[in-house]
């Protein structure tokens, strides 16, 4: 990777000395206006570290070479580094007076899968993953975020005159198969850092960029994963009445376990079980003896969550029971709860970014996909994540109203966000609700 850092500039200087220091009223205009005249003097440096790290992406605890790049950031920034935090996760503090500890979180992962976006930076890095060779892509727009990360922790620091306490910027292995933030925390995260006040997050989405989506309450779903193994007697396939069948017996299943989603949950209620694999079989005239099944269940409640575990048992064992076949192993384990958005950390958030980007400040319903960022909430800290959209208005619109081709959405292999004002937007609203945490808890004093 080409080596390059984002350095304090005299951009810096003159945010410290055009903003109020941090006891005077909040000045969102002027903090604003700040903040996007230091992202016009660094965006181009910000801009090759984005393409750097979509170039070259890494899956889930191998992201050392992304975590190395990003320490190397925050290190000339002033930040004191520790690397190797859950495998592969760091943690960089700093610290300016007393005060409250704001955590900011980016992920490190990418997803094994090929991008088809033809972007003249697109990733064709390929890596092993489950014995085999697969290829690498940032689909999910965990770029995007770590360079809104790295760009908000330098305007923070040109900010100093206008906050008090400690950033605690941490950058999280394995959130794609949502392991990362748990291993962080098993390896003394709160323990050997401190315990943050308020904890924060963005997302990158499809939406069109500019905008910022947030809500109160439940923000993401809790996400289980399935496996299930059906096992019968194989044989040969023109003598299926000498075997007992499983591939006959997961179909059953894969069918009928829509009923607990269509006719036992609440239709009101969020709940979704998708099979995403079927392993079984060698060849196309032998019946095998046993099929596999790996899936993902995803709720936002947990009343929802257990009718659903219930169901998806009690389909299971009757599929194979009608065969006469013996009892499926199941194995549903737990992956992470929703994501929780505290209600005083919003309230305090909101009214800022609302004043700064007005309109396009809105609220939007929980998404159906899961974050282990719900761990540090989990763990007793107050916490936020909020969305990004990466689109073009004009393309937004146009795929909205059927003029034009459908939007691609994260996990695609031609989710494409538009960098400059994807970022712009995310180290924008970032900056202003790390701030805005900060003054809400000097307030509280």
């Amino acid at each position: 990777m080409n080596r390059f850092v984002i350095s304090l500039t005299a951009s810096a200087a003159l945010l410290a000395a055009s903003l109020a220091p941090a006891h005077a009223e909040f000045d969102v205009a002027n903090l604003k206006k700040a903040i996007q005249a230091s992202i016009e003097s660094d965006y181009p440096k910000l801009d090759a570290l984005y393409k750097e790290i979509h170039a070259h992406p890494e899956l889930a605890f191998q992201e050392v070479k992304t975590a190395a790049r990003l320490a190397a950031e925050m290190r000339a920034l002033g930040f004191d580094v520790t690397e190797n935090v859950g495998k592969t996760g760091l943690v960089a503090i700093y610290r300016n007076g007393e005060g409250p500890t704001i955590m900011v979180r980016t992920e490190l992962d990418g997803l094994p899968m090929e991008e088809k976006t033809g972007l003249d930076y697109a990733s064709r890095d390929k890596t092993s993953w489950q014995s085999r060779e697969v290829f690498v892509a940032h689909s999910c727009g965990h770029d995007i975020h770590m360079a809104s990360w790295v760009g908000t922790a330098k305007i923070l620091l040109g900010l100093k005159a206008h906050w008090q306490g400690t950033l605690m910027f941490i950058a999280q292995p394995a959130e794609e198969i949502v392991a990362g933030a748990k291993a962080m925390l098993a390896d003394g995260l709160f323990t050997r850092f401190g315990k943050p006040d308020i904890a924060l997050a963005l997302h990158a989405g499809p939406g069109p960029h500019g905008t910022v989506f947030y809500r109160t309450g439940v923000g993401s779903s809790a996400a289980d994963g399935l496996d299930i193994t059906f096992h019968g007697r194989g044989g040969h396939g023109s003598a299926p009445h000498t075997t007992v069948d499983p591939v006959g017996i997961a179909a059953r299943f894969i069918v009928e376990v829509q009923s607990v989603i269509s006719r036992e949950k609440d239709p009101a209620e969020f709940g979704v079980m998708s099979i995403g694999a079927i392993h079984g079989g060698t060849a196309p005239n032998i019946i095998p003896d046993s099929v596999r099944l790996a899936g993902t269940i995803r709720s936002y409640k947990p009343e929802v969550r257990a009718k659903l575990h219930a169901g998806i048992e009690r389909t299971a064992k009757a599929a194979a029971a009608m065969s006469d076949a013996p009892a499926p192993d199941i194995k549903i384990v737990e992956g992470t709860k929703p994501v929780m958005n505290d209600p005083d950390v919003v309230a305090a958030v909101a009214d800022v970014l609302k004043a700064a980007l007005g309109d396009k400040f809105r609220t939007s319903p929980p998404v159906t996909a899961s974050e282990d960022f719900s761990e540090f909430a989990g763990a007793g800290v107050p916490s936020m994540m909020f969305n990004i959209g990466v689109y073009d208005q004009e393309r937004f619109v146009a795929a909205r109203n059927g003029s034009g081709p459908p939007i691609p959405s994260n996990h695609s292999p031609l989710f494409a966000p538009v960098p400059r004002p994807t970022i712009e937007t995310g180290i924008t609203a970032m900056t202003l609700a790390v701030l805005s945490a900060f003054d809400s808890k000097a307030r509280r004093k």
